[in-house]
This record gives structure tokens, sequence and C-alpha cells, in this order.
């Protein structure tokens, strides 16, 4: 039997609530409950609220919960996870799903770059291999060359950057350019070398779930259970990086919105993200622009998405998610301090 900790009854502020309410995960959010689900062979036995002055607080689960994120230090900047933050995309691809040839030569690709962290972004993530759906993979020594100009020049202004890669060459060239951070949406497992590049660095990582390649991960993708089998598979996919010498407080999880998962699957994960602070690391959801918004709008163009891909920002972010990552920065850092400014009114006490 596996139990599960999801935290649920999000309240504004703890006021009031003294052992009713507790802090997720040193954020800004605070919850009075907790889904206790029960698992055995794959399938659900059981699940029940429990509020949290009745939860069984010595469970490992519980201080995975409640513990504070610690800093990520990239180069000279910290971004810390007490509050939501932005990691910004920018693809130097002819093929990305939603911004591909966008960015062809090397002054604009850094002019946008230079442009979204004005706008807030606390990291730029670049890529330089398409991995939508049905994607071909791309020669290492080719995303090198569309990447590689890119992340120095960044490096050098002191934003801080992101290698969003598969391959252990490019994290490598990358990370001896400048990069302080790597984004792996195949969660360490496509390159043999990958962990040990990543542990070798010393850097943070980003492990995000995937159901196959690019070539074939949307080809009938099945899960018994598609919000618990992710968190089982991200929580496998740490203990291997952590039994291959990557520090557990410079590892972040993605549950893979969209990587071999249908609409309905996206919809179960997404409603339950508050389960991925029971693995005790922070949490990032990448969802800008993707299939699941056009599949609920009328078949809306990846131009047409903003709406949508803001709506997914906020359902993170409420239910405690440290970290999005978006196409359209300037708009999500809005919204996010819109939702501060909300949160901070919240958080001081009315005068009696």
């Amino acid at each position: 039997m596996k139990t599960y900790y999801r935290p649920t009854g999000f309240v504004d502020a703890p006021f009031g609530y003294d052992g009713q309410v507790q802090r997720l995960a040193g954020g800004l959010v605070w919850f009075s409950a907790v889904e206790v689900i029960e698992r055995s062979g794959g399938k659900r036995v059981s699940q029940r609220l429990v509020p949290v002055s009745d939860i069984d607080t010595a469970h490992p689960l519980w201080a995975r919960l409640t513990a504070p994120r610690a800093p990520l230090q990239l180069g000279a900047r910290t971004v810390r996870f007490s509050e939501p933050s932005v990691m910004a995309i920018l693809n130097r691809t002819p093929d990305s799903f939603s911004d591909g040839g966008q960015h062809a030569s090397d002054d604009d690709a850094a002019a946008a770059a230079v442009a979204m962290a004005a706008d807030g972004a606390a990291i730029i993530d670049i890529g330089g291999e398409s991995t939508r759906p049905g994607a071909a993979e791309v020669w290492e020594q080719d995303e090198i060359g569309r990447v590689a100009p890119l992340v120095e020049r960044l490096a050098r202004a002191g934003i801080a950057v992101s290698i969003d890669t598969r391959k252990s060459a490019v994290m490598a060239d990358a990370l001896r350019r400048g990069a302080a951070m790597v984004n792996d949406v195949s969660g360490l497992t496509h390159d043999d070398r990958a962990l040990e590049t990543v542990a070798g660095a010393g850097c943070p990582v980003v492990i995000m779930h995937t159901q196959g390649g690019p070539e074939t991960m949307q080809q009938d993708p099945a899960y018994a259970d598609a919000l618990l089998d992710v968190y089982d598979w991200l929580e496998a996919r740490i203990d291997a990086a952590v039994a291959g010498g990557i520090a557990r407080e410079k590892i972040i999880v993605d549950p893979g919105i969209g990587f071999g998962k249908t609409v309905r699957h996206n919809l179960e994960i997404l409603n339950g993200l508050s389960l991925f602070h029971g693995l005790g690391v922070p949490v990032l959801l990448g969802a800008s622009r993707k299939r699941i918004v056009g599949a609920l709008s009328n078949e809306a163009p990846v131009d047409r998405r903003l709406g949508g891909s803001l709506a997914l920002v906020m359902t993170a972010i409420v239910q405690g998610v440290q970290m999005v990552r978006v196409h359209d920065a300037f708009e999500s850092v809005q919204a996010i301090r819109v939702w501060r400014g909300l949160r901070d009114a919240a958080l001081s006490p009315p005068t009696l």
C-alpha cells in the first residue's frame, strides 16, 4: 500500500486559524486539509479528506509538503521559491510548435531574451531542438551551433540561463559557456551520460515527465492513473538523480503537460498539481500555448492561446507551484504580480 498527500482546502491567509492551516512549502499558499490517497496494485483503494488538525504529521510526506524549498543560485542571480517566478522560453529552432523560426539571428534572439528578462522573467530557457509531438531528433552538433552563441552572450550580460536539452554534449557545452541550469524533457533518461554531466557540474536541473519520445509520445498514451503514475515516475527519477550524485535541493520537477498525455490526462494532472509538493522539491509547470488550450477553446491556433495559457498559470500558482515556463513573459509576470498583490492584502491582518 502506498500513501499520497495532496494539499487542498486552500485559504487566503492563516490569521485566526491557529492549528487549522499549514503553509505549503514555505510559499504564499496555506492549506486546511489533505486528500489522503492510498493505492495498491496500481489502483486507488481509498481517498479521504483529513483536516490539517488531524493529519499524521509524523508521516514523511508531511515534512516534504511543509519544508521551505532552498533557493537556486544561478551565477550571480538567486531565484527564491518563497513566491512564484517565471521561466521564459526562447527557442532557436525552425520547427518548434509556437515560436519556431521567430529568433533566426543571434541579435534577434538576444534582444528577445533581454526583453523577457526586463519584463520580469527570472530565467531564460534556451532550446535548440524541438520536442513537439512528431519532431525528429537533431544532431547534437547542430543543436550546439544553434544555442551556443546566445548562451554565451546572455550569460556575459548577467542573465540567468537554462539550457533546454536532452543531450549531455549540449548540456556540457552550454554549462561551459555560462548556462547555470539544465532543463531535460526526458527526465535524464534520453542520454546515458546526462545524469553524470549534471552531477559533475553541480548545477540545478529540471526533471520532466514524459511517456515516450517526441516521435511517438502521442501515439495512444495510457496510464492506470495519470496523476499518481506521473508522481511515481518523478519520484523514481529523483531517487535515481540523488543516487547519481545530484543534490536533492538542486532538483525541480515538471509533470510534462502534453508529453505522452491525452487532454484528459493533462486535465487530471492539472487539477491535482498540489500532489507533486509531496516530492519535497520545487514544482515547475510548462503548459504555455499547448494543445490543451486549443482543445478547450474551439481549436484556437497557437497564436491565440494567451488567455488559456494565463488560466493555466493561475491554476498552477494557486496550488503552490513555484515556477511557470511560458512564452508570454510580460503577461505571465503581470498575472502573478496581481495575484501577489491580492495575497499581500490578505496577509495584512485587518485592524480591529
